[in-house]
């Protein structure tokens, strides 16, 4: 955007021979074309302080006001002020849009000065300088309100509404290419600024599915008991603070069988998750190639450090067994911070439910593998693609519910390694630090446990999913 201010101040300078300097309403210096000549004169004082410290005082602008620029729709020539500074007579081109004062060119005038013919030529470059300005105030609008109602909506028709009120609020931005952020947890409800991150389109916070510590007793009532862990935070049926079947509250990233925003990976309004609020930042920021998500990247690295980073109050457990010592169990785990989910570029804003999916997807893989993150693409996340996207299931399958309990911590962990290193003993071993009888050991105590055959590769499949599902 800065780019083009520029390229437009130089047509500017170049029609009418003098440089030029563009400010917005409030007299903040944008752009400014380049000043070669010999004549010291050319930079008065006002001009140099403009340059220098991006303003200009407040008897400057009483001064230049008094000549009705806020009202003007044509160029107003201003005479010179010694005593504020204002050394050489002015051209002011009043940057409008719509009837609305937006900003000013400014030119040093001389005399002859330049024909009338040159300055309808610079307004109309004006008139393109409006345009923009208009699109980055509407930019800089908080539109928390319009994307939340996108990612919220229950599907069909108020699904294609909210669309269409974030394309009108968003204007030009709204066709072009864009990438959709997931940051989790976030801490609070408040949303922030979208000058926050560069490139940043829209901000909203929305509800996120908080995580418990799992129930010992799978299959158990106990609030956020394991039946709420297995499909997702907050799938559990029927539990103390469960959402409301068919808002975005029913799944965390999951994928159910009907549309709405049940798949977008979100609590529902009103849904209070279990144990009190937890919130997650959603980000619509700008592209210019789908080939360079560097811009993505930015805006989530700067988000994440905006949340603080780590973990803060409140932050939902995470299954880190495979990382950590005894004594973590699945899903209860210390926490792993804020980490950011990037969904896939996509143009227009028209397919923003599958994009939060996505992106609410990939933060749940990494907050539940932390390997992934702490900025997870969508793409990067390899088989958690297809796991954050299985539908609410029964807590556990009934082979892997004892393994999945408080007393065989030690047990999951050595099995999530050995199927992790595809089965071989030795790097299996060398992971965690123990011998190979040791190994050999506790993978016999698994089979017994589950009536699993580790020689079968579908058992292995089985195990493998069931490991890495309760991470989720």
């Amino acid at each position: 955007m800065k780019a083009d201010y520029q390229d437009l101040v130089d047509e500017i300078s170049a029609l009418l021979g003098a440089p030029a300097t563009l400010e917005n309403r409030d007299f903040g210096l944008i752009a400014f074309g380049a000043h070669d000549s010999d004549d010291d004169t050319a930079m008065d004082p006002v001009r140099t302080r403009s340059i220098l410290t991006r303003k200009s005082t407040p008897a400057v602008r009483a001064w230049f006001e008094g000549f009705g620029i806020t009202r003007a729709t044509g160029p107003v020539r201003i005479p010179a002020a010694p005593d504020a500074g204002v050394l050489r007579d002015r051209i002011c081109l009043p940057v409008r849009h719509r009837g609305v004062v937006l900003g000013y060119v400014w030119l040093l005038d001389a005399d002859p000065g330049p024909s009338a013919g040159r300055l309808t030529a610079a307004m109309e470059v004006a008139e393109r300088i409006g345009a923009l300005l208009a699109d980055e105030e509407r930019a800089d609008a908080d539109l928390s309100r319009e994307l939340r109602a996108v990612l919220t909506a229950e599907g069909g028709w108020q699904y294609d509404m909210a669309v269409t009120a974030l394309r009108t609020a968003l204007g030009r931005d709204a066709e072009g290419l864009h990438a959709l952020l997931c940051v989790a947890p976030w801490p609070g409800p408040g949303t922030p600024s979208v000058r926050t991150a560069p490139g940043v389109a829209a901000l909203c916070t929305v509800p996120w599915p908080a995580r418990t510590a799992r129930d010992p007793h799978p299959g158990g009532t106990g609030a956020g008991g394991a039946g709420a862990e297995a499909g997702g935070a907050g799938a559990g049926a029927g539990g103390p603070g469960a959402p409301r079947a068919g808002t975005a509250a029913a799944t965390a990233g999951r994928a159910p069988a009907g549309p709405g925003a049940a798949d977008r990976g979100l609590a529902g309004p009103g849904a209070a998750p279990p144990g009190g609020a937890a919130h997650g930042l959603a980000a619509l920021v700008r592209l210019r190639s789908a080939e360079a998500p560097a811009p993505a990247l930015t805006a989530a690295t700067r988000l994440r450090d905006a949340a603080g980073g780590g973990a803060p109050a409140g932050a939902p457990p995470t299954a880190v067994w495979a990382a950590g010592g005894a004594g973590t169990v699945p899903g209860a785990g210390h926490p792993a911070g804020t980490v950011v989910g990037v969904a896939d570029p996509r143009r227009g804003v028209g397919d923003l439910a599958q994009a939060w999916r996505e992106a609410a997807s990939a933060a749940r893989a990494a907050l539940a593998q932390p390997r992934l993150g702490p900025v997870a693409p969508w793409a990067s996340i390899g088989p958690y693609r297809l796991l954050t996207a299985l539908p609410p299931a029964p807590p556990h399958d009934r082979a892997v519910r004892a393994l999945l309990t408080p007393a065989h911590t030690e047990l999951a962990r050595t099995a999530e390694v050995f199927l992790d290193n595809a089965g071989q003993a030795g790097r299996t071993a060398a992971a965690l630090g123990i011998h190979r009888q040791t190994l050999y050991y506790r993978l016999s105590r698994v089979e017994n446990l589950t009536g699993l055959d580790l020689d079968n590769g579908e058992d292995r499949l089985l195990l493998h999913m069931a490991l890495k599902t309760a991470r989720m």
